[in-house]
């Protein structure tokens, strides 16, 4: 059977490696079985809501009431940047800015930048709060310990929305997120591990600890791969989301080890700087997990390479917007968490999501093809 074959089974394959490694679970405060065991199930779920529009759909019927929160326009809405630090966010927030634009009754949009620092960001909600300008708090946070106070004191005062990253409280009024990190990690660590039947080496390229969902996808992937024996995890080794770092670390391991059999990685902005190591070296570029961003998808195309992307779609950045203007207006929206779609990059859908005229870095599914400014503002031509 071909390695790049369809990805039937590995949803339950994932969800049984996982319960069979169960007892890592209490070494890891970031793994939740519960969670992970939704978040594994909703990936076979079907999406409520409009299949065109899949920044308004939601994973689970989990609507609640958002009444008391009701006030007249226009509003002020407010956004506690964790920063903009990676193309991921770059292109998040580029869709951000087109989606206000879409929203007359939106008077004022605030925006301050943390700056990727827990103690700017905690100052800025602080002032936020302060200022009693806004009407609702928009928080990606930087890391979630940090930044959970900051919020619970926001939640006190105004309805607050939390995306992207999460906090360790349920008071903002919805949590908007994909899926979920754990069924990022799962689907790769599976695909590599059905890809690798005879076992190998694996390297892990993470960015930075400390973020709930990139955490929530390593803790996944650690109990596949430790659930099975042949698959030998050589290295985790933190990039910064440094694309010289990510280069340099696939070098030393290979000089240590002599083989990479597989590279699983938390995030695709560094994956491309990866694949180039191996390239440089003359040596076969091993299975590749990435994400949807452009350049990652270019080469998998032009190298045929075996791999897999599994997504955050960007495309959440336009959904905050809208729930704030949704819970301003009284209307019901899923909480405590808001779980969006998250669609699976594989060889079948690979040239759907390739697309010539975006820049290397702009992440597939923005959802930004029917805004006003797309290509250009995201940098892509016609």
């Amino acid at each position: 059977m071909s390695l790049k074959r369809t990805f039937k089974g590995v949803l339950a394959a994932a969800f049984a490696a996982s319960m069979a490694m169960s007892a890592l679970a209490q070494d890891n405060k970031f793994f939740d079985q519960a969670e992970h065991d939704r978040q594994i199930a909703m990936l076979d779920a079907t999406p409520i809501g409009d299949g065109d529009q899949p920044w308004l759909q939601s994973m689970a019927d989990n609507f609640r009431d958002t009444s008391k929160y009701k006030k007249d326009g226009p509003w002020t809405v407010c956004f506690s940047n964790a920063g903009i630090f990676n193309p991921w966010q770059v292109v998040g927030y580029k869709t951000m800015q087109e989606e206000i634009k879409l929203h007359s009754n939106i008077k004022d949009f605030i925006v301050t930048d943390g700056e990727g620092k827990d103690d700017k960001q905690i100052a800025d909600i602080d002032d936020l709060l302060a200022s009693k300008k806004c009407d609702i708090l928009l928080v990606t946070p930087n890391t979630t310990a940090a930044l959970t106070p900051a919020v619970e004191r926001a939640c006190a005062q105004l309805p607050v929305i939390v995306f992207s990253r999460g906090v360790a409280t349920e008071c903002p009024v919805t949590f908007i997120t994909p899926i979920g990190g754990y069924a990022y990690g799962a689907q790769a660590a599976r695909f590599i591990v059905d890809a690798l039947p005879d076992g190998g080496n694996v390297l892990a390229l993470r960015i930075s600890p400390g973020v709930d969902v990139l955490e929530t996808r390593w803790s996944a992937a650690e109990r596949i791969f430790a659930a099975n024996p042949k698959i030998k995890v050589i290295g985790s080794e933190f990039t910064n989301d440094d694309r010289a770092i990510a280069k340099s670390i696939v070098e030393d391991y290979l000089q240590r080890f002599g083989q990479i059999d597989a590279v699983w990685m938390d995030a695709g902005a560094t994956s491309v700087a990866a694949i180039e190591a191996f390239e440089d070296i003359g040596v076969e570029i091993p299975i590749f997990t990435g994400e949807d961003q452009q350049d990652f998808l270019a080469k998998w195309q032009e190298k045929d390479l075996t791999a897999i992307a599994p997504t955050y779609p960007t495309f959440q950045w336009r959904t905050a917007i809208i729930a704030a203007t949704q819970i301003l207006s009284g209307e019901k929206v899923p909480g405590p968490i808001w779980y969006l779609p998250q669609p699976t990059i594989t060889v079948e859908t690979l040239d759907k999501y390739t697309q010539a005229n975006m820049p290397p870095q702009h992440y597939a599914l923005c959802g930004c093809e029917d805004m006003a400014g797309y290509p250009e503002v995201w940098g892509g031509t016609k």
